[in-house]
């Protein structure tokens, strides 16, 4: 289970006295997930969050870096860029690997065909699939201008 993977990677990274942004981005990450656990217990879901839950926190917090990387390049801030891009490379470590273009440009290819989709009222439809199949690996910005362009 990832909940596991991400408590024993920071307990190897305490023990080994690994570098302090390694320590620090696994213990955000640990209480992000604890935080959904709290919410979820609100919804009656004692067991806590998901997998897939954690997948899309993941995904979420590797966005949320990107933008913050993006910015700090643009305000000529590049120590903050690079200590947000080190959080980036830690973070992926727990996510399954990334489709590539190609990939992605396949993956919208089939999932226009399974749905029958012609127009872009079928758009929502298209985009709920990929999401079903390939939650965490793929950036659905992309797939979502792709799938765009394919339904215009």
């Amino acid at each position: 289970m990832l909940r596991e993977q991400i408590d024993e990677a920071l307990k190897t990274a305490m023990k080994a006295r690994d570098d302090k942004t390694r320590v620090s981005t696994l213990r955000l990450i640990n209480a992000a997930i604890k935080d959904r656990d709290i919410a979820a217990r609100g919804e009656d879901r004692c067991c806590g969050v998901t997998d897939d839950e954690i997948l899309q926190l993941l995904t979420k917090m590797v966005k949320q870096r990107e933008d913050s990387a993006n910015a700090y390049e643009a305000g000529c801030r590049p120590d903050l860029a690079e200590q947000e891009n080190r959080e980036i490379v830690i973070i992926r470590e727990f996510l399954p690997r990334q489709l590539t273009d190609a990939e992605i440009e396949a993956a919208v290819a089939a999932a226009l065909a399974d749905e029958n989709a012609t127009s872009l009222k079928d758009m929502g439809r298209v985009m709920a699939a990929l999401k079903t199949r390939h939650a965490g690996s793929m950036d659905f910005a992309k797939a979502g201008t792709l799938v765009k362009k394919s339904l215009s």
